[in-house]
């Protein structure tokens, strides 16, 4: 319901040629509104937009506009201020879970709700999990509320998410399970983690690749490695496959001989013919 009336707004505030740029880039993240500003939009013609928002649906407090890409090791966006209270923090629910964050501050992707809980069913009773990249901790959280696993070591290099990681770690009640832990994750597994776990998340396609190496030193003598990437892809190219002969290099250049890929799928496109997508590895040190 709450999609069609977007796409029926957007269509009546801006015109169908920017709505249909507009429309299917909005977010709810608690009681926050995010319109995913295209390349070559004026934030500002985006102001009656979210002012109509804002008295048609009361459970929205405040607009924020995104501009295009996400910069440095945080993965930050940056945001404008459209409509409503001047006010990015908020407490954003998924799976029964809730996480308190500042859009602002913490990576935070609504589109990933599927992905987060479908790793989670793949988490067998007992395991010891590492998340390289936990942000504000929802991956490691929800599996904790919906696996059994033992641990969750949950790793991120921005103060500001393992704060609000902390947080939501007491908040959903998985303290004896979820781990939380500030720095670089390479730097983490050298000195804390290697030989420690039986599967590994590495949810930064950015620097998957360059990371893959210590998500293999802290993996038991086996394991999964949960493994996203972006990946350009035309016309007549599978993505999937192109990902796989990336990441496939690149375990043989560390050294691993023995690796299967159980399961790929496309995550999300993120531009047009590039996308995210996720690699289910299993993998023999």
């Amino acid at each position: 319901m709450t999609r069609k009336y977007l796409r029926k707004v957007a269509r009546e505030v801006l015109g169908e040629e920017l709505a249909e740029k507009i429309w299917g880039r909005m977010e709810i993240i608690g009681d926050i509104l995010v319109i995913r500003i295209p390349f070559g939009v004026d934030p500002e013609v985006l102001k009656p937009l979210a002012e109509r928002i804002l008295r048609d649906l009361p459970y929205i407090k405040s607009v924020w506009g995104g501009l295009p890409g996400v910069k440095g090791d945080y993965r930050l966006r940056e945001y404008i201020h459209l409509a409503g209270e001047k006010r990015s923090e908020t407490i954003y629910k998924e799976h029964g879970c809730r996480f308190k964050l500042d859009i602002t501050r913490v990576y935070i992707s609504p589109s990933l709700s599927y992905e987060h809980i479908r790793i989670a069913k793949l988490v067998e009773p007992g395991e010891i999990v590492t998340n390289m990249f936990a942000g504000a901790g929802l991956f490691s959280i929800i599996m904790a509320k919906h696996a059994k696993p033992k641990l969750v070591y949950s790793i991120d290099i921005n103060p500001d998410a393992y704060r609000y990681m902390v947080e939501n770690i007491r908040l959903n009640k998985v303290e004896d399970i979820v781990i939380p832990i500030l720095g670089d994750a390479a730097k983490v597994i050298e000195e804390k983690l290697a030989n420690s776990s039986d599967r590994v998340l590495m949810p930064y396609p950015d620097i998957a690749l360059d990371y893959l190496v210590y998500a293999v030193k802290a993996l038991r003598e086996k394991g999964w490695i949960h493994i996203y990437l972006h990946i350009e892809a035309g016309k007549d190219v599978d993505p999937i496959r192109k990902g796989e002969k990336k990441a496939g290099k690149r375990l043989e250049k560390i050294g691993v001989r023995e690796y299967c890929f159980k399961k790929g799928r496309i995550v999300r496109p993120i531009a047009p013919r590039k996308y995210q997508v996720v690699l289910d590895t299993y993998v023999h040190k």
